[in-house]
């Protein structure tokens, strides 16, 4: 999908292998004061670089395991220079909430057990709500150039990937979870509706949901 602005030209397409690196620093960057992986990941300001491990260790794995199942790794690019990226796994893959063996060895190793494990629980608590959508979409990751914010290419991001949607006839929607009001009305901005409220660690957030049919 190529996106026409009135000064620039932004292209929505598969990552190229060569811009995985790229790609887990912006998640990195977008990531780093989740309100939801902070008490996780066990944060806080005498342990930050600790923390700041295990997210990389997180962000690594999970991308690795993306890219092996050939899940949607989206990006937005300008001037061939990646600049947002988005992580869609589809509902019917393989890429259920136990992952492989190898995945959560390498993750218990570097994040730690009991992290690992409220990861894996959160996931199949999302699954579990979003039973009644059948094969749908879920947005895992979305980050954006922290250089470009405000500048709407993550709202260009977000709409190319309406044709990942439309273009699979068996989709029935896409599903986001966010911890923040503002991302919220980011979503709802774009035709996500409240679907149901979750608590993880003591953090709400809301599970959101655009059917097929609107995108």
């Amino acid at each position: 999908m190529t996106v026409e602005t009135e000064n620039e030209t932004f292209r929505v397409q598969y990552i190229a292998a060569e811009d995985i690196s790229i790609a887990a620093s912006l998640i990195y960057q977008a990531y780093h004061d989740d309100p939801l992986l902070q008490p996780m990941l066990n944060y806080s300001e005498a342990n930050k670089a600790v923390y700041e491990k295990k997210l990389r260790a997180l962000i690594r794995e999970e991308l690795s395991t993306f890219w092996q199942e050939k899940q949607p790794l989206i990006g937005l690019y300008k001037n061939d220079r990646l600049k947002a990226v988005a992580c869609v796994f589809e509902s019917s893959s393989q890429l259920q909430a136990q992952r492989y063996w190898h995945w959560r060895l390498k993750l218990m190793l570097s994040a730690g057990y009991l992290q690992t494990n409220q990861l894996i629980e959160k996931e199949q608590t999302i699954r579990n709500a979003l039973a009644a959508q059948g094969n749908y979409y879920f947005l895992a990751f979305i980050a954006v150039d922290p250089h470009f914010h405000g500048e709407g290419l993550g709202r260009h991001l977000l709409r190319g990937l309406n044709d990942l949607v439309s273009g699979n006839p068996a989709a029935s929607g896409m599903a986001v979870f966010v911890t923040q009001d503002k991302h919220t009305a980011f979503f709802a901005s774009e035709g996500f509706v409240h679907l149901q409220q979750l608590t993880f660690n003591n953090v709400q957030g809301e599970l959101l949901f655009k059917s097929a049919q609107q995108h």
